[in-house]
């Protein structure tokens, strides 16, 4: 049966063939350390279940070391200019067929892995279809713009250099949201929280849960991290079993309203820092000054859906 090891298998074998490819890349002044960070984030999907907490624990302190020294670089892109433009130039927007492969596959192997639960796994049958996915469209465009299999891997690696350690900062939130919901700080929150609501009030409820969940992001820089500190702290207590609020609506929009705080801090790297740096913008913060005026306004929103359709 295909499961999700596979899918880490296949993760594992890209980040080793970036931390192969970028010992080659002399225009690089960092290599070696930048490909050790790609190496033992390949030790980790290949034998993470194996190295046990310790192991995990030791790697995981290894890739920020990496990381916060100022170990990460990146090089020159080994495709000439000239043939990117070529293939814009003869392609033209076809080239979008082959990243539309991913999604299409992931849509239609959810549905369909599904119906053969003998051969995938089918609770994790999105993602192993996403991974499938990305095999295909790199088969395709190989295939296509008659490149070598190496190429893929290559302009991944040059993404993935440019991207650095922000590319694993949502991961490494969202574990640390866990590890701060098993060390009680939910509860901690919830009882400091508490004192600040009007006993009695659904509404201050709500908006202590919504703007908790979307400050606890900007802190956190990750909704999945806040979600389970949030949710132990008021979503469950009060708005689920206290006034009986739908679940399903409570932490759906509730999610929606950290997603929010994501627009507004730098915490959220990956997606505001990132994009200002590949863009080469003057402001690093550009990116979230723009965002600002759409994500507090939705955020006003998201706080009045909870209240109107989680309590019946």
């Amino acid at each position: 049966m295909i499961t999700l090891h596979w899918v880490y298998a296949v993760a594992g074998a890209m980040f080793a063939a970036f931390a192969l490819l970028g010992l080659g890349d002399r225009t690089n002044p960092r290599r070696w350390t930048t490909s050790a960070f790609w190496a033992l984030l390949a030790l980790s999907m290949w034998g993470g279940d194996s190295l046990g907490d310790l192991g995990n624990g030791v790697l995981l302190l290894g890739l920020v070391a990496l990381a916060g020294l100022g170990g990460m670089g990146r090089g020159q892109s080994a495709l000439p200019d000239a043939l990117r433009r070529d293939r814009a130039d003869r392609m033209g927007n076809r080239l979008f067929v082959i990243a539309l492969i991913i999604p299409a596959t992931a849509l239609i192997g959810t549905f369909a892995f599904k119906q053969a639960p003998d051969w995938v796994d089918g609770k994790q049958a999105t993602l192993i279809a996403l991974a499938l996915g990305v095999l295909i469209a790199s088969v395709v465009g190989c295939l296509w713009l008659r490149a070598s299999p190496l190429e893929p891997l290559q302009q991944g690696r040059r993404l993935m250099d440019s991207v650095g350690w922000a590319a694993i900062l949502p991961q490494m939130l969202a574990s640390l949201g866990a590890v701060f919901a098993l060390a009680g700080v939910g509860d901690v929150v919830g009882q400091i929280v508490s004192m600040a609501i009007p006993q009695g009030s659904l509404l201050g409820a709500v908006i202590a849960y919504g703007l908790g969940m979307a400050l606890f992001t900007m802190v956190m820089g990750n909704a999945f991290a806040a979600f389970p500190v949030m949710t132990a702290a008021i979503g469950l207590p009060l708005l689920i079993r206290t006034y009986d609020g739908d679940p399903a609506v409570v932490c759906a929009i509730g999610m929606l309203a950290g997603f929010c705080g994501t627009l507004m801090t730098p915490m959220a790297a990956n997606f505001n820092l990132v994009p200002a740096a590949l863009l080469d913008l003057k402001d690093k913060h550009g990116v979230i000054k723009r965002q600002v005026g759409t994500a507090v306004p939705l955020l006003v929103v998201n706080i009045l859906l909870i209240y109107w359709l989680a309590f019946p």
